[in-house]
């Protein structure tokens, strides 16, 4: 089965790219105000997207009702592992005897509770890229059409309450639906701009929001790790990171953010002990040497330092030292020295380790001051 899946795994390269929800309701607009105004729903409609080329939608569906159009297709994400692939996304149009173009969300499509986000609160998750593009082919219309009245334009995504609880929606204070996003309109598969854009539009929420301490993590496990060990700090206050621990940092320094706390895994965190900020597998290997060289730094017995050196990863590493104080106090220290030098700024930062099961292996808290002679470069 794995060696099935491999031959199946397609090279970036080959990846094909797919269009994101704001380009879907932006076709869904032209298709339905067109419809409104000839009297007949278009098959298919193109539209230009920001990224610079054309893009054709089908309707896959509509329905008409006296003085109101709604036209909807279903977004395909491409191969982007995307919670809104296949979603259905409409856009329902009806005139309005008040001049101009009104746009709003529907079932499905989030409100902004929390400040912070692109979107003023109290509006629907629209995000701006998409509103100018609704806007673009609603004016292309009054124009083209000779319109001598305002129009009104609500998205809707049905399954959208659904797919938002598979996002991190709930926690950026977007309640009911999901956001209608996209600056490009075009979905890039695996794209790192698209998972850094969150990050840092998690940051603005937290700043928003009031919080002085931030929990960056690396994923999922080592976030409920950090939930229980902070249970005081809001949901806000806990992002995650990935594999970006340098990006993260110094947009939370640009926030001026007071205080930060690191909470990771062997894997990841032995990387940034020795300062590589960019952590994914491919970016740099861990090195054995650097860890062993901690171990020596901190006096472990030389038998370790050697079976240290043989180890096949950093995990298995963790499990040799575990209950070793000094080392993980050490490693941990490492993080927080090479997380001050990234940032360059005022600010407390902590960092946490934990094994696979939730054990704390270590921690080193509230360091804020490079010192030289403790700082191990290797």
């Amino acid at each position: 089965m794995n060696e099935q899946k491999k031959r199946n795994k397609k090279e970036p390269s080959q990846m094909r790219h797919g269009y994101t929800t704001g380009a879907c309701a932006t076709a869904m607009t032209k298709a339905a105000l067109q419809a409104l105004v000839v009297g007949k729903v278009p098959d298919e409609v193109t539209i230009y997207l920001p990224v610079g080329q054309y893009a054709t939608f089908k309707v896959t569906a509509f329905e008409l009702s006296e003085g109101r159009v709604m036209c909807e297709t279903i977004k395909d994400a491409g191969d982007d592992p995307d919670a809104t692939h296949q979603a259905r996304i409409q856009s329902s149009v009806r005139y309005s005897k008040e001049k101009g173009i009104h746009l709003d969300g529907g079932v499905g499509v989030g409100r902004v509770t929390k400040a912070g986000l692109p979107v003023p609160v109290g509006q629907a998750a629209i995000n701006p890229v998409p509103r100018k593009m609704i806007f673009g082919v609603v004016q292309d219309a009054i124009e083209k059409y000779k319109l001598d009245c305002g129009i009104e334009v609500v998205i809707s995504v049905p399954d959208g309450e659904e797919i938002a609880e598979k996002t991190l929606n709930g926690r950026l204070g977007i309640i009911g639906g999901i956001s209608i996003l996209g600056t490009r309109g075009t979905v890039v598969p695996f794209s790192s701009s698209a998972y850094m854009a969150s990050i840092v539009q998690a940051i603005n929420v937290a700043k928003e929001s009031g919080c002085e301490h931030l929990v960056i993590t690396t994923g999922g496990r080592s976030e409920k790790y950090a939930m229980q060990q902070y249970p005081h700090l809001p949901e806000e206050a806990f992002i995650e990171m990935g594999d970006f621990v340098g990006f993260t940092l110094k947009n939370i320094a640009r926030k001026k953010i007071p205080r930060v706390s690191l909470v990771g895994m062997m894997g990841k965190f032995s990387k940034v002990a020795q300062g590589v900020m960019m952590v994914h597998s491919k970016s740099a290997p861990i090195s054995f040497e650097f860890l062993a060289g901690i171990a020596n730094k901190v006096g472990v017995d030389e038998k370790i330092q050697r079976e240290i050196l043989q180890a096949n990863t950093a995990s298995q590493v963790g499990e040799m030292l575990q209950g070793n104080e000094a080392f993980f106090s050490a490693l941990c220290k490492n993080c927080c020295y090479y997380a001050l030098n990234h940032m360059n700024t005022d600010i407390k930062v902590s960092t946490t380790l934990y094994a696979m099961n939730g054990d704390c292996l270590g921690k080193a808290e509230n360091i804020d001051k490079l010192d030289e002679d403790d700082w191990y470069r290797g």
